[in-house]
């Protein structure tokens, strides 16, 4: 399938066009259809699978045909809340990308910066709003963001913004918007509160879904150490001993697990950062700086916390913790081995997640390599 079958107008194609955008992503060619009748839209997909464009083309596609008359004061039509500074920014630079070709104006708003730039762009109006939560709500009590003209509303990474705290200020925004809109609801997982979130938002939904990516490069060498959890830091501290010059990401269930780990290699010298929910915008940024200046080489993190985050030349995955779920395991060890490079997972399995790893074998049709323990 091409985006030229998806009947997509010329203005939209031809940015498309420049991109060398021909083929859409399995979430697009499922997405775009149903949202560009304006219906409301439950999709499930995972970061990296291509869904901005399977909600922004869609948006741009409806709005550029009601084009704001010459002189009329612009209003905000359509809100894009994201859960991060680095993702509003990304979907920012998409709209700007596929709404090159239209005369509609876009902009994003997030904490952690001079706000007056952004209340600026917004009193000079805008069509499109990509926005985080808390610098959003703060606009809207200081009267600088109106929805009353709203017609379009998607909230992206609900589950992230979940693990991020974000849901009581999701649901003090939600009556603040006209109940005649469109909304689509975009998510990795489905936590109970999310689905009780979706039904409370969403109107005869379609729901649209990726399968989860169930192959696993041949590059990457998979390895899994049996170890009692008492031994399982000692084991980890050996393993980074070994791999001083590598960018690593070490994965724990928890956010606690995730400040716990981040701590007892701190204090064995093994200087590393700790990336989860609980962490603030600032702290997350400066760990994901000192990671590309060379300052420290090793993160730790949480799963939906390490979503978005994209190392260059990662060469090791460790999954301190095994994932809830087998496809986990997949999207974790995928983000070392890219671009035709070898990576190196290790998975330190306790004898209670012993299942879990007989479920990624099963899943990947791929047997980890059992290696002895030697410090």
């Amino acid at each position: 399938m091409t985006f030229n079958q998806l009947n997509i107008s010329k203005p939209v194609m031809r940015a498309l066009e420049e991109k060398n955008y021909s083929k859409p992503t399995p979430i697009q060619q499922k997405a775009i259809p149903v949202a560009i009748t304006g219906c409301d839209l439950l999709g499930l997909a995972q970061t990296g699978t291509g869904k901005t464009a399977a909600f922004a083309i869609p948006i741009i596609e409806q709005l550029a045909k009601k084009t704001t008359p010459r002189g009329e004061f612009r209003s905000v039509k359509a809100l894009i809340l994201t859960p991060t500074r680095e993702l509003a920014i990304q979907i920012e630079e998409s709209f700007a990308e596929y709404s090159k070709y239209t005369s509609l104006k876009h902009t994003v708003i997030f904490g952690g910066v001079n706000q007056n730039p952004q209340i600026k762009i917004l009193k000079n109006g805008v069509d499109i709003l990509i926005a985080t939560p808390g610098r959003l709500l703060d606009f809207i009590g200081q009267g600088v963001v109106r929805l009353d003209s709203l017609t379009h509303f998607v909230l992206d990474e609900a589950d992230r913004m979940l693990d991020m705290g974000f849901i009581h200020d999701i649901r003090k925004l939600l009556p603040l918007l006209p109940k005649k809109r469109q909304t689509m609801l975009f998510s990795a997982t489905l936590p109970k509160e999310i689905v009780a979130i979706s039904k409370s938002i969403l109107h005869n939904p379609q729901k649209v879904e990726v399968a989860p990516v169930s192959s696993v490069v041949d590059t990457i060498e998979q390895n899994v150490y049996f170890v009692e959890k008492p031994k399982k830091i000692e084991l980890l501290v050996s393993l980074l001993d070994n791999q001083r010059d590598k960018s690593v990401i070490i994965f724990s269930r928890t956010k606690h697990g995730a400040d716990r780990i981040a701590r007892t290699l701190n204090k064995r010298n093994i200087k590393c950062e700790a990336i989860h929910g609980n962490k603030s915008q600032n702290a997350r940024q400066n760990a994901l700086n000192n990671i590309k200046s060379g300052k420290s080489n090793i993160i730790v993190a949480t799963d939906i916390a390490a979503r978005g985050i994209d190392i260059q030349d990662l060469g090791i995955v460790i999954n301190y913790d095994l994932p809830d779920v087998a496809e986990t395991y997949v999207h974790r060890i995928g983000r070392t081995g890219r671009a035709g490079k070898s990576g190196v997972a290790y998975t330190l399995c306790t004898t209670d997640e012993k299942p879990m790893v007989n479920s990624i074998q099963k899943l990947t049709g791929k047997k980890l390599k059992t290696v002895s323990i030697n410090y």
